[in-house]
């Protein structure tokens, strides 16, 4: 009781009979205010109280995913400040205890304070530290939003803080990934006609996204995808919604082990490692180097500033691309080359790739829910999808047209290596992934870290092991299907298809069924179709292709 009231607030939860809940802001001045009308204008109702849902597995998802797609808007005001705590205590040790949710965070506190109001009672008798000299004023609804909370390890933001461009730029820093690097590759797989494909997924996963935004306002307490799958169909919902998250999130770190393995390797093709009968090629060396690389950083608890250095991912993304447009023009490697038609064989291919372009959907309630102004969310995604898209369109016939039918999975491992920006896509495509790695299994981790027994909850070793066993388990695969291309086409096909188009449709059948529209309902079962054959076509293509290669 010695730290000052004046440096952060507590937010608490009053127990009511018929669970209506009731949070009380106490104040640096000592006076107790309701939060909810501060945050009454402008919101949905979701966001006023904490998460109903958030009891069941995973707990973690929300803070986790937050952290992952950059969601908070950047703060660099910590220097000098209590935050300053979490730089200082970032690996495992530092807060393996915090791993609880803030519903169990706030059951614990809550008997160190009052949590009840007497109606006659004048506010200095509800003060939690008697303040010198308090001056009674209401706060301005400006002022309370710019409070602070107590950061907790899995506490969910209480106040709204992105505005319409940070949310433009989460979206765009969560689709715009490694997936355009095979956009010229599906050309050649589908010809310049699958592009039709492209963009009508794009206008799909447009649709689905505003869906999931119709779920979230349906009733309060949804903040999360796993919150609207146990809204939809019950914890077996949130469960199943959740493991299909957890491994599209895994085997997207297998593809960043596959990617650093094939371009550190062009670029250093001679390197190899003959160590007491093991014989590793270029590939299988810079892919275990990878691994190793990236280890340290999963072993961090507090991955805030790599979550700052990876929203620059879109910045990568348009360097990468803006180095192919360079190579193609500037350098005069030429446009020489016509794409087919229409390639009906491979096609579900191409549909798996244009597919894993607009896997974002993971992240979009979280995008929502944090906005400022949640009223825009549709135009955010119009903005974002309009910009991704018109990215993966130009660069797929820039990257065909210059390289033809030799162009491989990854249109980087095709620029010529002796140009100088061709060294600088290549190299920006090798960094990029060591920053988002971790990010990207930090939820994966977090989740089967919340199964360890509580008695084990201070095991640092437990934990650590599991994250490691995460990272070789992902470095195994890589090396079992290096073919970043026909993998790539596997996710895209068999999970982007179910995050993007079918579960979102279901869901929003299931919660909004007595509201929805005869067109709406139509509408969504075209989508579901749609998902269903092009998941169970792509699907098989891939697995075949697959096969194929490792025979």
């Amino acid at each position: 009781m010695n730290k000052s009231s004046s440096e952060r607030s507590l937010y608490i939860e009053s127990d009511d009979e018929e669970n209506d809940t009731e949070k009380l802001v106490v104040r640096g001045d000592g006076y107790d205010t309701d939060s909810s009308d501060s945050f009454s204008h402008g919101s949905p109702n979701h966001s006023k109280h904490p998460s109903s849902y958030n009891t069941s597995w995973p707990q973690s998802y929300r803070q986790s995913i937050d952290m992952y797609s950059s969601v908070a808007s950047p703060n660099i005001g910590f220097l000098g400040t209590p935050n300053l705590s979490r730089l200082s205590s970032s690996y495992l040790s530092s807060s393996l205890q915090r791993r609880h949710t803030p519903e169990i965070l706030t059951s614990l506190i809550k008997p160190l304070l009052p949590t009840k109001k007497e109606p006659s009672s004048p506010p200095q008798q509800q003060q939690v530290l008697p303040p010198p000299a308090p001056t009674k004023r209401v706060p301005s609804q400006k002022a309370l939003a710019e409070q602070k909370p107590a950061k907790i390890s899995h506490e969910v933001p209480l106040s709204r803080q992105c505005s319409f461009g940070q949310a433009v730029l989460n979206g765009m820093n969560v689709m715009c990934g490694v997936g355009i690097l095979s956009t010229p590759f599906a050309i050649k797989e589908g010809g310049w006609m699958g592009i039709f494909v492209l963009i009508a997924f794009a206008l799909i996963a447009l649709y689905t996204g505003i869906l999931l935004r119709d779920c979230l306002d349906s009733e309060p307490g949804l903040q999360t995808y796993p919150d609207i799958g146990q809204a939809a169909f019950g914890t077996i919902g949130r469960f199943a919604i959740s493991i299909i998250l957890y491994v599209e999130l895994y085997a997207c770190c297998v593809e960043f082990i596959i990617l650093e393995g094939d371009n550190l390797s062009s670029l250093f093709p001679g390197a190899h490692l003959n160590l007491a009968g093991l014989q590793l090629n270029s590939h299988q060396l810079f892919a275990v180097v990878a691994t190793l690389a990236v280890l340290p950083t999963v072993w961090l608890r507090d991955l805030s500033i790599l979550s700052y250095i990876s929203a620059g991912g879109v910045i990568s993304s348009m360097l990468v691309v803006l180095c192919l447009f360079w190579v193609g023009v500037v350098d005069q490697v030429g446009l020489q080359y016509k794409p087919h038609a229409l390639n009906l064989s491979s096609l579900p291919v191409a549909i798996g790739l244009y597919g894993y372009c607009y896997s974002g959907h993971a992240v979009f309630p979280n995008i929502y829910t944090s906005m400022k102004k949640p009223s825009q969310f549709p135009v955010v995604l119009i903005t974002s999808f309009a910009i991704c898209t018109a990215m993966y369109a130009g660069v797929a016939f820039m990257g065909y047209s210059m390289f033809g039918e030799s162009i491989v999975s990854q249109f980087t491992l095709n620029m010529p290596h002796q140009l100088t920006a061709s060294k600088i896509a290549v190299w920006t495509t090798v960094v990029n992934p060591f920053t988002k790695y971790a990010l990207t299994l930090s939820p994966v981790a977090l989740s089967l870290e919340e199964l360890i027994p509580s008695m084990h909850l201070k095991s640092y070793f437990i934990a650590i092991l599991i994250r490691t066993a995460l990272v070789v388990s992902t470095l195994l695969v890589a090396l079992s299907v290096p073919f970043f291309g026909l993998v790539m086409a596997l996710i895209g096909s068999l999970l982007t298809m179910l995050v993007t188009m079918i579960l979102p449709c279901a869901c929003y059948l299931s919660i909004v069924r007595r509201k929805v529209t005869i067109f709406q309902v139509l509408l969504c079962i075209l989508i579901l179709v749609i998902g269903i054959i092009s998941s169970v076509v792509g699907t098989y293509t891939a697995v075949a292709g697959i096969i194929r290669s490792m025979c």
